[in-house]
């Protein structure tokens, strides 16, 4: 099958070698854990424990306010110590639950009904997936019961797996894919039923062989389930550019995929989908990749909502050299921290630790209008135009160049010249625009 990709991109360098052959590992529960309230778009949740409180692990902490949003659920058995501001990974301070562990890993029920979803009803997966607290473990973190509801007037006729992993250093998704095969494929299922998709697909770049080969076999005897190479190029993880690659079609600007008929949920999600629906386990631990040239012995590791990263880093055996720069997330798209202490959350993908030489100070210069940024957009914008209008408070103009339109994905920063913080320029443009528009 011949590979598929979208217009325009890049081709950073994966760095997927430090961890792309390392099985996933189990972290030991740590002796605190915090769980954030806002881990997902939509309202946070609300605490429903106080200080002193003893709680089980998998029961319920934190419920939903209104539609867009998720319970949280303790990741360990303990008592509650503090309800305060922490670090979170977007590298602001949120508030979160402090958890000490008492050591006794004690369910509130453990995950044992093995339920035939075969045998359920859309709105009882919907449910289920509702009260595990699952949300988008790719990206941003939407609620996946809401994604699982489209309107009646919004018929989707396709679910499209993500399985990308585009971002370099991360392998989180790739190693999952090789270890539970059969559970991601069983999720999809559940997901088409639940927005009655006729077909399934499940998107792989080239650089996984061994996922793609695995999941082809898998899926030889499934008549409506696709496996979709796709060709190297950063951000083709994207939900829109996804879609494209895949089937084509385009999602309008401002739009949702629902509105071409295409759900996307990536392979976590699937996986996390899967255990909601045939055991009751709620989302409490996630596959996340530690990496970094520097790291002493980089992993995938299976964590608990909450931990904190330096556990990951002392369970990695530390660092080689001092740590120049720390990111939640993949270089392009993650977010810079200060704070070791950030613990995990549900959309913490992978963690990357860099020396001191990654540490760029190269200060701005002025635009040489060679282009490369327009040509790697894969949104087809202007991204120096937008910068400019920025920079002189023309956000009316910014607007009228589709500002709001930009996924920040880094490409346009990433192969500018003159090293222009184009991204950052935008996400002002985006802020600023806003405060007119309230």
């Amino acid at each position: 099958m011949r590979a598929k990709t979208f217009k325009g991109g890049i081709h950073p360098h994966d760095h997927k070698y430090l961890t792309k052959d390392k099985p996933i590992e189990k972290l030991p529960a740590p002796d605190f854990v915090t769980v954030h309230l806002s881990q997902h778009i939509g309202a946070p949740a609300n605490p429903i424990v106080k200080p002193g409180d003893e709680v089980k692990k998998g029961q319920i902490i934190a419920e939903p306010k209104g539609f867009v949003s998720i319970p949280m659920h303790s990741p360990i058995s303990g008592k509650v110590k503090k309800i305060a501001n922490f670090p979170h990974p977007t590298g602001s301070t949120q508030m979160a639950l402090q958890i000490e562990n008492d050591g006794k890993d004690e369910w509130q029920k453990e995950p044992l009904e093995q339920n035939d979803y075969t045998k359920m009803k859309p709105k009882q997966i919907v449910e289920k997936v509702k009260k595990a607290g699952i949300c988008g473990m790719g990206g941003a973190g939407f609620p996946t019961h809401v994604k699982l509801s489209p309107p009646d007037d919004k018929p989707i006729d396709t679910v499209i797996l993500n399985g990308v992993e585009c971002e370099p250093y991360l392998t989180a998704d790739h190693r999952l894919m090789l270890a539970q095969a059969d559970e991601i494929i069983a999720g999809l299922k559940m997901i088409m039923k639940t927005v009655s998709a006729k077909r399934g697909m499940i998107g792989i770049e080239i650089n996984k062989p061994d996922a793609i080969k695995l999941m082809k076999e898998k899926l030889k005897s499934e008549k409506d389930l696709t496996l979709v190479p796709l060709k190297l190029r950063y951000p083709q993880g994207a939900e829109k550019q996804l879609i494209y690659a895949a089937t084509k079609r385009k999602v309008p600007a401002g739009g949702l995929p629902m509105e071409i008929g295409v759900v996307v949920q990536n392979v976590g999600t699937a996986y996390a989908v899967y255990e909601a629906v045939t055991s009751g386990k709620p989302l409490i631990d996630r596959i996340t990749t530690l990496s970094g040239e520097i790291v002493k012995n980089p992993r995938n590791l299976k964590v608990p909502v909450g931990t904190p990263i330096s556990d990951m880093l002392d369970f990695c055996e530390g660092t080689k050299e001092p740590i120049g720069k720390l990111i939640s997330g993949g270089p392009m798209m993650g977010f810079a921290l200060s704070d070791m202490e950030t613990p995990v959350t549900k959309t913490s993908s992978g963690t990357l630790f860099m020396g001191e030489d990654a540490v760029d100070e190269t200060p701005e210069s002025a635009c040489l209008r060679c282009g490369r940024c327009v040509d790697a957009c894969p949104m087809n914008l202007t991204p120096t135009f937008i910068a400019e209008a920025v920079k002189h408070e023309a956000y009316e103009e910014a607007r009228k160049l589709n500002c709001m339109d930009c996924m920040e994905c880094g490409s346009c920063a990433y192969v500018c010249p003159s090293h222009i913080n184009l991204v950052q320029w935008i996400k002002l443009g985006k802020l600023e625009i806003g405060k007119l528009d309230n």
